[in-house]
């Protein structure tokens, strides 16, 4: 990782940097000025898809949730770099791309800072054409290949301690390959692997099955096809 001081900020950028990134590119107005946004999701904030070094980019911006959200949405105390958000994900990118786990590239991010307060914006490579879990259940059946491959891809983290704050079927991904990514891993971490939080790493994900299987008024799974997903989880463990 490359770090950048500017006089109210910080540019995170990747160490192997073959591209230029500057501060405006974490606005969205920017990419909508160059006619760049090519799409955007909505979650608990909006996600841009933009035009980016001949592929395509996800800008996100960070967001407190819960109570103190409401108060301080996106706000936080600085107290040093290696302790805000941003810079624990983009990190923990790199490392994981390091050994081989499928995540999103880091591509930048920003650090703006005023008067101990920041707030913060990362810019990864999308996943090319990806749909999510849950957009395919929406339309139809995970074959018995899908089912494994998530399985063993979260095992695949989980052998490396990789800990995902927010497990669930928004965040993985299947892209034109069949290959399943993981994203969004703000407040992950490089745990030492232990039963524990990696048993309640899959009971959020099975809830967060449930959950959108209570939202739509088709959603194609059942508690069979749980069972092949942690089948080859242990499996694969």
């Amino acid at each position: 990782m490359q770090i950048t001081k500017q006089p109210h900020s910080y540019l995170l950028t990747p160490s192997t940097l073959d591209y230029d990134v500057s501060e405006e590119m974490f606005d969205p107005e920017y990419w909508q000025k160059n006619n760049a946004i090519v799409g955007s999701k909505e979650g608990r904030a909006t996600a841009w898809f933009v035009r980016f070094n001949q592929s395509v980019a996800v800008l996100k911006h960070y967001y407190r949730g819960g109570l103190i959200g409401k108060l301080l949405s996106d706000q936080y105390i600085f107290t040093k770099l290696e302790n805000t958000r941003v810079y624990q994900e983009f990190a923990l990118l790199e490392q994981l791309q390091l050994q081989g786990l499928p995540v999103p590239t880091p591509l930048g991010a920003r650090i703006s800072l005023h008067f101990g307060i920041y707030r913060a914006d990362i810019l990864t490579e999308a996943v090319s054409d990806a749909t999510s879990v849950c957009e395919i259940l929406q339309a139809r059946t995970l074959s018995t290949n899908e089912l494994e491959s998530i399985g063993h891809t979260v095992a695949q983290f989980h052998q490396a301690g990789a800990y995902h704050d927010d497990l669930n079927i928004n965040n993985i991904l299947f892209d034109t390959n069949g290959k399943v990514f993981l994203i969004d891993f703000d407040k992950g971490k490089i745990m030492q692997p232990n039963s524990s939080w990696q048993h309640a790493n899959m009971e959020r994900l099975q809830r967060s099955f449930k959950k959108e299987a209570g939202k739509w008024p088709t959603f194609y799974f059942d508690e069979n096809q749980w069972q092949v997903l942690m089948q080859a989880y242990h499996c694969a463990r």
